[in-house]
């Protein structure tokens, strides 16, 4: 794929076409507050899956999902009367990058852990995000001073407690974490009942010496979340030939770092980043 020209808005700023689809999509459908999201799909236990999405693609999907003469319309996240959002995010890991490698063996037991912050309201997070038994994806957070650091001693034991509740007191939980991999992008929340759908657009991710890639700006990172079964966008998605794809956001430090061992990443990275690790045969990993 190779990613096409951004455009250019009125006042002279350039702007990806999936962001433009992104907004686009976010406009047309009905609002919904934050705390209604919370309340009919807050999903902190759910399933996830991710697709690759051509920007076209995403906004005939969207356009589906949002229609006003559907039973139940998805509606778009408004906050302060903004429909997209720009997130800021530092992932942690060991100098071994023992999470990395955890999700990349497809290991039971494992976890990402990092701050985000809400560009648009200033707001900051503590997050870790682990595999559950069953194998959905299990949230938890809390809230950070605007300023301070995100490993402060109550987010470290705040680590510790939730990973020792979810694994059992045996687990060895990563103590010597320093930022990994830093992410930004823009993102439009479509919920129903139970159901959230995020879209993610103009990703940009660097590592700690600050090295760069770049999403192909005409490309949506859609993200389905349930309580387990297929939702119709997912449906929706295989209808347009769009099958969930191996990818997580932290799999692109294989795609700054090619010495890092990639295996079922490989094509979602080459498809995500055109321009940054080159896609190999399974017999080349």
């Amino acid at each position: 794929m190779t990613a096409p020209t951004t455009a250019v808005s009125t006042n002279g700023a350039r702007v990806a076409p999936a962001v433009r689809a992104l907004a686009r999509a976010a406009l047309a459908a009905g609002p919904i507050s934050l705390d209604a999201v919370m309340a009919r799909a807050e999903l902190l236990d759910r399933y996830d899956r991710c697709y690759l999405v051509p920007a076209a693609t995403f906004q005939h999907i969207a356009a589906r999902l949002t229609d006003p003469h559907r039973a139940e319309p998805f509606r778009a996240l408004s906050i302060g009367g903004r429909r997209w959002f720009h997130y800021h995010s530092v992932y942690y890991d060991t100098p071994g990058l023992r999470a990395y490698h955890d999700h990349r063996q497809g290991r039971r037991q494992r976890c990402k852990i990092r701050e985000r912050l809400y560009e648009d309201t200033g707001e900051r997070q503590f997050e870790i995000k682990a595999k559950g038994g069953r194998g959905q994806t299990l949230k938890f957070r809390r809230r950070l001073a605007e300023r301070g650091h995100a490993l402060e001693d109550a987010s470290r034991t705040f680590l510790s407690r939730t990973l020792h509740d979810i694994y059992g007191p045996d687990y060895d939980v990563p103590r010597d974490l320093t930022p990994s991999l830093v992410t930004d992008y823009t993102r439009a929340t479509f919920v129903a009942d139970g159901q959230r759908i995020t879209a993610d657009a103009d990703m940009v991710c660097r590592d700690a010496a600050g090295t760069e890639v770049r999403a192909a700006h005409d490309l949506i990172l859609v993200e389905t979340k349930s309580y387990g079964h297929l939702t119709e966008a997912d449906l929706l998605l295989h209808e347009h030939g769009h099958r969930a794809a191996e990818f997580t956001k932290y799999a692109s430090l294989a795609a700054l770092d090619p010495s890092l061992p990639a295996n079922r990443w490989l094509r979602s990275l080459g498809e995500t980043f055109p321009t940054g690790r080159p896609v190999l045969a399974p017999w080349q990993a």
